[in-house]
């Protein structure tokens, strides 16, 4: 089992540049698996974790409902956004600058064949970074991502999540709201949820910034720790 990660620091991309280029890894580690099946090898597998912010874009999962986007197309230009219909799970989701977006690209079958496992260690990475700034974060039952308030009227979304899984593969990740304009999210109805809010780091510690590669440097060591990984380091402009 291969347990290294190459990690990639992708700075601010168009969405549908970095869509392309998760599913060219995740192609290749499923060409990489058929081969092994068909040809009986033993070739290995490489694991991927991508991270990223995005321009302005809302993007409504493959069981999601298009009417929980609350604004026209023309709408969407003058606010500089783009729109996506996307082949992971869950609902619509908003994606802009100061907001960091973690992709990973695994073969499950280097670390376990779990998926309820792997959401959970993706929303505990998420508990284990927001802890180290005193911010106290949970899980909601029956909502994917991570929260703050849960079962309180101040309920509201720190983290939204959803992936996709093929041959135990995965790609899509989170989304974590560090220095976000929740502005946008006035826009839809977060992940189909009506009646919860939405929040950022930045607004829960007071600050106007947050130090965003800090708070990259944490996810990484948080995820590595709990993948039982090791870095195989990457970064690209």
């Amino acid at each position: 089992m291969n347990k290294y990660i190459e990690v990639n620091y992708l700075g601010l991309k168009d969405y549908q540049e970095i869509w392309d280029l998760q599913e060219s890894l995740f192609r290749n580690i499923l060409q990489i698996k058929s081969k092994n099946k068909k040809d009986n090898l033993e070739l290995v597998t490489p694991n991927y974790l991508l991270f990223v912010e995005h321009l302005h874009v809302y993007t409504l999962g493959k069981s999601g409902h298009i009417e929980n986007l609350l604004i026209s197309e023309e709408k969407l230009k003058a606010l500089n956004a783009t729109f996506y219909k996307i082949n992971r799970g869950g609902d619509i989701t908003y994606h802009g600058p100061g907001q960091i977006v973690g992709y990973p690209i695994l073969d499950l079958e280097n670390f376990f064949t779990d998926i309820h496992k792997y959401m959970r260690l993706l929303e505990e990475m998420i508990i284990l970074t927001l802890a180290e700034y005193n911010v106290r974060a949970e899980r909601s039952k029956g909502e994917t991502g991570v929260w703050l308030d849960v079962g309180t009227p101040f309920a509201r979304k720190i983290c939204a999540m959803g992936v996709r899984a093929s041959r135990w593969v995965t790609m899509h990740g989170f989304a974590l709201n560090v220095n976000t304009d929740l502005g946008y999210f006035d826009h839809m109805i977060p992940c189909g949820i009506k009646g919860k809010a939405v929040t950022s780091l930045n607004v829960e510690l007071g600050k106007a910034m947050v130090d965003m590669e800090e708070v990259k440097m944490k996810l990484l060591k948080n995820f590595l720790f709990l993948f039982e990984a090791e870095i195989k380091e990457k970064t690209e402009a």
